[in-house]
């Protein structure tokens, strides 16, 4: 079980980060995600159907993530349309593309299909009988995931990521310094959804097909993610931040995967778990309201400092 929540949680940790960048970093709100990540199972699927090797579907996925980021950004942008509609526009027609990709199947299985995580279970299975072949899945998401976050820690110490954290809080600051900060979003809302894409590819070899409803809920749950990381790490710093991400991650993972196997105690079944993932975000919500009040009560209660007059 805990292998289970570590795979699914890093996967979906992928996708988790895509948000931080849109939601946290930019401010924008991309429900382009919810299209985005079935997309990158769709394309991987509709790659393996056609001969060609898993790494180059999973990169063509995360590619066509990016697209879809750049479609919404451009609606955001030229045609001035509100960042949530221009994302749900987006979300609604990704819908008829991921079908249209998949040759206008709803599923596909990867059973009789290569993939990646197939290739390196069958290794395990082979030659290192000793461990279950879920693990060898796990080592290869947890060399990825570590060598992505420091490649994306790295990124955000740069001109272009230090721009993009300064566009999220101040717009106006990156107009002043000659920055355009349309193609800046641009990049940040192509990059996140490309991630989206990127982990909707990973969880279809993981879960062994690739589905076009998959992405239902899927942002919710990972604002939920992002908010139980940040309840749990509070930092400035872009690793910790990044860090995280990717532990709420984990936990949301850890709650859905006890909420399926022991909620019948309680009598909760699989359709609870979009209204468990609801009222934890409700919750997050509550308690970050409490801590805000609280924060500035304490502040309007400290004793004022003296000037420099009135000391003398």
């Amino acid at each position: 079980m805990i292998e289970t929540i570590l795979i699914e949680g890093l996967i979906y940790g992928i996708m988790v980060l895509g948000l931080f960048i849109s939601y946290r970093t930019l401010n924008f709100c991309d429900m382009t995600v919810d299209g985005a990540f079935p997309m990158g199972g769709c394309i991987l699927a509709a790659c393996l159907t056609h001969g060609i090797s898993p790494v180059t579907g999973i990169f063509i996925a995360f590619l066509g993530g990016c697209l879809a980021g750049l479609i919404t950004t451009l609606l955001y942008t030229k045609l001035r349309v509100p960042d949530l509609l221009a994302g749900i526009l987006m979300m609604t027609m990704l819908y008829s593309i991921n079908l249209r990709i998949m040759e206008n199947r709803a599923n596909i299985s990867f059973l009789k299909l290569k993939t990646t995580f197939s290739k390196i279970s069958d290794f395990f299975y082979e030659h290192v009988e000793a461990l279950p072949s879920e693990t060898g899945i796990l080592i290869f998401l947890l060399v990825f995931i570590i060598i992505f976050k420091i490649l994306l820690d790295l990124f955000f110490h740069t001109d272009l990521g230090l721009t993009m954290g300064a566009l999220g809080s101040n717009e106006q600051m990156v107009i002043s310094q000659g920055v355009n900060p349309q193609i800046v979003r641009g990049i940040g809302v192509c990059f996140g959804d490309g991630l989206a894409a990127l982990s909707g590819a990973f969880a279809a070899m993981y879960n062994g097909f690739a589905d076009v409803g998959s992405g239902s809920g899927v942002i919710v749950s990972g604002l939920a993610s992002l908010m139980l990381g940040e309840f749990i790490i509070r930092s400035n710093k872009i690793g910790l931040q990044t860090l995280r991400v990717l532990i709420g991650s984990i936990i949301y993972r850890a709650l859905m995967v006890l909420a399926r196997r022991y909620g019948h105690y309680i009598h909760l079944t699989p359709n609870d778990l979009k209204l468990i993932t609801g009222i934890l975000i409700i919750i997050c919500l509550i308690v970050a309201n409490a801590k805000g009040k609280a924060n500035f009560s304490k502040h309007l209660k400290r004793p004022a400092k003296k000037g420099c007059l009135q000391q003398a």
